[in-house]
This record gives C-alpha cells, structure tokens and sequence, in this order.
C-alpha cells in the first residue's frame, strides 16, 4: 500500500466509518438481496452526500449486475460498489497542471476553503518537478491574503506578482500575465479573493477577472474551483453557481480529513461533468495529492470482505 494511499485512506476515515456503519446495521438482519437491502444501500449513499441522482444511478446498476449474474448476497453487490463509484467521476483534467504548452490556472471558491494554501502547495509541487512557476496574488481584499502567498512562494522558491491591497484584482492578472511572458513561465498560478456564490456583484467581478485573463494569455487558461469538503451539499450548490458563471474547467476538494461527507466529491464531479485534480486530506504538504478515481472510491468505503 503506497504512503498516498494510507494518507488518504486516513483522512477518509470519518466518511468510511460512517459508512460502514450503516452498512452493518442494514446487515445485521443478514445479507439478502431483498428490497430492504436495496432502499438501505441508496439511503447510505445519499446520506454519505454521493447525491440523490447519482445514488440512485449506483444502485439501479447494481441492482442490474445481480440480476445478470446472479449474484448471491448483499456481501457480493458490495465488492462491486467501489468500481460503480469510480466509474462515475469525470476523469481528466491532466493538462491543467501539466500540460506540455504550459497553462494558466486561476483558483477560485469562497472565503475559507484553503485556496491560498492550495495554491503555495501546488507552487511548491510544480517546482520540485521542474517547472517554471510565476503566482499571482489577486486577493487584494482578505487581510493578510498576499503575506500568506508571499510566504509560500518564498518556500517554492518563485516568483510572486503583487499589488498593494485593494487594488483592481482584474489588473494584478494583467500584470501577471505580462511577467509570466517576460521570464518565461510555464505555469501561472493565480490566487483570487474569496467570493459568496450567492453575491451577484461579487460574480460579475470575478467574472470579468476571468474574462481578463483568457483574452490577455497566449497560454491555456483554466479555472478551477477549490471547495471545502465539510460543507457537503452546500458545496455542490457553490460549485453549480461558480460553474454557470465562469465555466469551470476542474475541482480541488479540501478537508476530506476532516469530515464524514466524502461522498460530495462524487456528488459534484458527476453532476458538473468536471474532473477532480487535487484533494486535499490533511495540513501538510503532502496531504495535497493527485486524484484517483478508484483508490478514492475504495478509501471512501472500505473492503466489505475484511470490514463487514
């Protein structure tokens, strides 16, 4: 088992238990694959926050592969569920961070989700492996939001763009994007200021960043979307007014340690069709790792053989 996993599998941990949990108590009647199991199983799913829609998806086809295999218990169905879970994130998103042209990532979210740390993470990745990095501090409003950015480039060892607070965020990408050009960056990494999904005005703004931003690079733009995995639902209901306003190219979900509503992951990379490429599952800096659909879906509910 690689560090990667036994990390992440440690940081699911809450959503796996609570899992399992449920599972048991829905088995400990026995394991007949009756419509009591069935109601059960779905039940979990939503309530682990995988979506009401996608849950329902998951069991049909479960209920499906039991019929045509004839599969003899609900210990069985299980042993397939982390493969269903799996095959419904949106995969993808390679090119983002490292694509061969190079790329221009700009990451936004609300206040609170761990977008600045994020980002000097990711700085900090890109650079031990080679890559030319430039940020770009564009949270001209949050106190202390360029000092957090300033130190975190000073550990990357990079380049970092500023502008004194409260200046036009639109204009420090501008700039950016100008530096960029000059030292030959081949990954621009933008921090923006934290933004309510609910505010219009606020949308508009960072709307007009992004639309900066992509006219003004010779490089890919992508914008990404960095939500706190605590929040559950409440985060798919950012992402979906983050993705109608900007377009979203991809996910970062933060803070999977620290809850038991993992499941909103799959909840928001399969009902936005975007991929997920980071998650975060603990404060250190190697706690911030690549995606991968199914190590993700079997940390997230366990092996039934050994556990149930």
């Amino acid at each position: 088992m690689s560090s990667w996993f036994e990390r992440m599998s440690e940081g699911l941990s809450r959503s796996r238990q609570r899992f399992v949990e449920s599972m048991n108590v829905l088995l400990d009647r026995g394991p007949y694959l009756d419509q009591s199991f069935w109601d059960g199983l779905e039940e979990t799913l939503i309530l682990g926050d995988i979506g009401a829609e996608t849950a329902l998806e998951i069991v049909d086809h479960l209920q499906d592969q039991a019929a045509r295999k004839a599969l003899p218990d609900a210990y069985a169905v299980l042993s397939l569920l982390a493969d269903q879970i799996a095959e419904r994130f949106t995969p993808g998103g390679e090119e983002i961070l490292e694509g061969e042209e190079g790329s221009v990532v700009l990451f936004v979210g609300i206040n609170g989700t761990g977008k600045t740390t994020t980002v000097g993470k990711i700085a900090k990745e890109a650079t031990d492996g080679g890559r030319h990095v430039l940020l770009g501090s564009a949270d001209t409003f949050r106190a202390a939001a360029i000092e957090q950015l300033e130190v975190w480039a000073d550990r990357a060892n990079v380049e970092i763009v500023t502008r004194k607070r409260g200046s036009d965020p639109a204009s420090v990408c501008y700039e950016t994007i100008e530096r960029g050009e000059a030292v030959g960056a081949d990954l621009i990494l933008i921090d923006t200021a934290g933004r309510l999904h609910t505010s219009a005005d606020l949308m508009r703004e960072l709307e007009k960043v992004v639309s900066v931003v992509r006219k003004r690079s010779k490089l890919p733009v992508y914008t990404v979307l960095v939500i706190d995995a605590t929040t559950g639902q409440n985060g798919l209901a950012q992402a979906k007014e983050f993705h109608k306003a900007l377009n979203l190219d991809g996910l970062i979900l933060t803070k999977l340690d620290g809850t038991a509503k993992g499941g909103i992951a799959l909840a928001v990379s399969s009902e936005l069709e975007l991929p997920i490429i980071k998650i975060g599952v603990g404060e250190a800096i190697e706690d911030l790792d690549d995606f991968d659909a199914h190590d993700f879906s079997e940390a997230l509910i366990g092996d039934f053989s050994e556990q149930v």
